[in-house]
Parts: C-alpha cells; structure tokens; sequence
C-alpha cells in the first residue's frame, strides 16, 4: 500500500471541513504537515482529490468516490486503536435529531446510552431533516434521528417511532371552544408554521395540500419554541408536535384545536449512512432506539396531550 493512516485521516477531515488549516487545527498538526500529507497522497496515485477554489477545498469526483471507503476504515481503525489501548465498550460518535427528538427524546436516550457505557455520550447537534440528511450525506454526521420522510440513494431509512402534529391558537382565540373545528374555519384563520426543509412542514404540507390554495400562512419560523411564543402573543394558529406543548398547555398560554378532518399523524425515522461503518457505539445506540420503539410506554408517551 502506497498511504499511510495518517493521510487518509487528512484527507477525511479536508473533505469534511473543505479547508487544509482547519483539518490541520483539528488533528493537531502544523498546516504545513497536514498540506504535505494530503500532497504525498495525491501524488503517489497520480491523481488530484479535491479541486482548489481559492483556500477551500471541495472534493472531486475520485474524491467523492474515495470519501465513503476512507471513512469506513478510519473508523474501524479506532476501534483498533481503543482496543489495543486497552479502551473497553463503545466510543463517542456523532448524533444529528430534528428539533422536537433532539430536545424531547434524544437526552432520554443519551442517557440511557450513557450509564450502559462508562459516561460515554455522543455528541449532539440539531437541526432540520434536509440539514441533518445532507450531513449524513457527506459522513459529517454518524447516525441521524428525523421527523421527516426522505428519499436519498446513499442513505439508509429506518421507520421507528410514531408522533402526531397538534394545532394551537391563544386561549381567547374565537376558535378556542369545545368540540372540533372545521377546515373552514382553520382556512379563514392566518398560520405560523415550520421552515420548508423540516419534517413537521413535511407533514403539514401533506396533510394541507388540498387546500393549498386557501392556506394562509402568514409566518415561518425554524423555531419550535418561536411558534409556540408567536401563538400564545397573536390570534395566528400553529401546528406543532404534541411532544413539545406541555409546558404551554400546562401555563395555559395555548389551546388545542380539535381538527378530525385533517390526519396529522407522522413517523419518526433511524437513518444512517448505506456504507456508513456502524461502530459498536452507533450498534449500541441503535439498540437503545429499538428498545424503546417495542417497550409498552413508547406509544404512551407520543400520544398526544389532552387539553
């Protein structure tokens, strides 16, 4: 073999963050070590791995083809470095969740992974179903938790948890009354809802396409806390999970709204990386999710709360 592990960790970490210095600052090397490595590599074979525009680095076509392989076996080689260095149990790794997951039902699970493995916890970062996927995508992200369907070739899609979307208006809104509500009367009012790339917008889309043309939405917000606020300060009518208004519905700053005419049921999805190498972490923590989805109280505690 004409690399060493060494180059490839530059390459991996150039790709991930497009540029020779910060790859450099994060594997502790001088910028003009990690830029000779990445050179070494490219040299040896004869072919360029990245194109240069400017500083930033963006990876080519032999590159993008190479990308998968190299963080496949990066990650297989620590784990042969933990175990040769006498590091038992699973490691940290990288866990993207959609907004409503990530702060209702990922730190439940992070804990559970937690106290199994020695205080071990994965690294959280949050944000919407195209973003989370677009980093799994590109082996930013290890294992990803969404709210969102998705359709991508490299990625693989588990279904795992059910939910269902509410709708909330302020107490004193007219709308606020006993008994359901009627799609009429929801299509006269002005909405806030979620940012285009999310999952409960997804899900809101689809439910709403019939009357798209009635539709009135006067906010969107990347917030689900914003929305939850902008209801119970306006008479604009929201659609959140049913995960996230307690605290609302407790303080009795938001109402229901019962709306049978409309489904707002959705799924929750594990997805990862096709070639992405599942580590004994990611395993691990796969298998807490799975636990939960078959325990009796994982459909108990998705219901939705009850005004």
């Amino acid at each position: 073999m004409r690399f060493s592990l060494r180059q490839l960790e530059v390459f991996a970490r150039a790709a991930q963050l497009e540029s020779i210095s910060a790859a450099a600052e994060a594997l502790a090397m001088s910028q003009s070590a990690a830029s000779a490595a990445l050179l070494e590599l490219e040299r040896r074979y004869g072919r360029p791995l990245f194109d240069r525009v400017g500083k930033r680095l963006k990876l080519n076509e032999t590159g993008r083809h190479l990308l998968p392989a190299i963080s496949d076996l990066m990650d297989r080689a620590t784990e042969i470095d933990a175990v040769l260095a006498g590091r038992r149990g699973p490691g940290p790794f990288r866990l993207g969740a959609t907004q409503t997951i990530g702060n209702h039902l990922a730190p439940r699970l992070i804990e559970t992974f937690a106290e199994r493995h020695g205080g071990v916890r994965p690294t959280l970062e949050i944000g919407n179903t195209a973003e989370i996927a677009s980093r799994l995508a590109e082996f930013e992200l290890d294992l990803g938790i969404i709210e969102g369907e998705l359709v991508h070739p490299e990625l693989a899609l588990e279904q795992w948890l059910g939910d269902e979307l509410v709708l909330i208006c302020h107490p004193e809104h007219p709308l606020a009354v006993p008994g359901s509500v009627a799609i009429d009367d929801l299509l006269a009012n002005e909405w806030v809802v979620r940012e285009s790339g999310s999952g409960t917008r997804q899900a809101l889309d689809r439910t709403m396409r019939p009357y798209f043309a009635q539709w009135q939405i006067r906010l969107e917000l990347p917030q689900i806390e914003a929305i939850i606020e902008t209801v119970a300060v306006s008479k604009l009518i929201g659609c959140v999970s049913s995960l996230s208004i307690g605290p609302a519905m407790a303080q009795r700053r938001v109402s229901l709204l019962k709306a049978p005419s409309l489904d707002l049921r959705r799924s929750y999805y594990l997805v990862y990386h096709r070639e992405k190498f599942l580590s004994p972490g990611i395993r691990s923590f796969l298998e807490i999710c799975r636990e939960l989805a078959a325990g009796s109280r994982a459909t108990q505690v998705l219901l939705p709360t009850k005004a």
